[in-house]
C-alpha cells in the first residue's frame, strides 16, 4: 500500500465529494468544501490511494491574546477497509506537525468519548497525552439542525 499523505488542495475537491460518506459523516457540500478549503485557518491533512481519498485529519488554528496559536484538532476518519493501519496516527502526526512549523501552534487538543478505544488508541499513537482530569462537554443548541446542507 503506497498513500500519499498531504494538505488538501482545491483540485482535491472531486475526490473528496466522491469519498463522502466514506470517511464523512454526511455528503460532502461542494459550497461548504470551498469555504472551508480558501480559509486560511481551517486545515484539512488527506490520505489517498492514487485518486482515491481514503482518510483525513481536520483542524482549525486559533490565537489569543495570552497564548500561543493553538490548533483543535476537530475530526479524524479512515476509510474502513483501510482502519487500523496507523493512517489516522499518521494523520493526525502530519496536521500538528504543519500547525507547528507554519502557524507556530504551541498545542494540539481534542475530544473524544472514554468509550472510543479506537480514536484514543490512534491519538495516543500520534503522540498525544490523555489529560488526566475528567473532560465535561457543555452543547449549546443555535438552530434546529434544517439547514444543514
Amino acid at each position: 500500500m503506497n498513500l500519499d499523505y498531504r494538505l488538501a488542495r482545491a483540485d482535491d475537491s472531486d475526490a473528496l465529494i466522491a469519498a463522502g460518506k466514506s470517511i464523512f459523516d454526511n455528503p460532502v457540500d461542494p459550497s461548504m468544501l470551498q469555504e472551508f478549503l480558501n480559509d486560511k485557518r481551517h486545515h484539512l491533512f488527506i490520505s489517498a490511494e492514487g485518486d482515491k481519498i481514503v482518510g483525513f485529519a481536520s483542524g482549525f488554528h486559533y490565537v489569543h491574546p495570552d497564548k500561543l496559536p493553538q490548533l483543535f484538532i476537530n475530526e479524524v476518519s479512515v476509510e474502513e477497509s483501510f482502519r487500523n493501519q496507523g493512517i489516522g496516527a499518521e494523520l493526525v502526526k502530519r496536521l500538528c506537525e504543519y500547525a507547528a512549523e507554519h502557524f507556530q501552534c504551541g498545542e494540539a487538543w481534542i475530544g473524544t468519548e472514554v468509550s472510543n478505544a479506537a480514536a484514543r488508541k490512534c491519538y495516543v499513537k500520534a503522540g498525544g497525552e490523555e489529560d488526566k482530569e475528567p473532560f465535561v462537554l457543555i452543547e449549546f443548541t443555535l438552530n434546529d439542525g434544517n439547514d444543514q446542507p
